[in-house]
């Protein structure tokens, strides 16, 4: 029986992709990753969303892979655009601003 943890680790290893950042573009861990490495029975949806991560085809070494239709998964989307980064940093910095000058104002040195 293959143990697809094992499989994925040595794929996610050779590719030279920090597992955190795997991690990360999962919603997941790091220590859910190295827990998925021990599992012998990770579920197929995690496989093949780490292997459009890491750029790498699974179906060669899990064989159970061929039956299933890749594209019903979809990669997990990050929940904030730049354009929201972007909006958030200069709110925060805008505030920012506004308190340092309440601060001149009510403490004059």
């Amino acid at each position: 029986m293959q143990h697809r943890g094992e499989i994925v680790e040595r794929a996610i290893r050779k590719s030279g992709y920090p597992i955190s950042q795997i991690a990360r573009k999962l919603g997941k861990s790091r220590r859910w990753m190295y827990l998925m490495f021990d599992n012998s029975q990770v579920d197929l949806e995690s496989i093949i969303l780490i292997g459009r991560i890491i750029h790498h085809d699974f179906s060669e070494q899990i064989k159970e892979l061929n039956a299933i239709n890749p594209e019903s998964f979809s990669e997990p989307e990050s929940k904030y655009t730049k354009q929201n980064k972007d909006y958030w940093k200069n709110k925060y910095l805008k505030l920012l601003e506004s308190y340092n000058t309440l601060l001149k104002k009510t403490n004059p040195e």
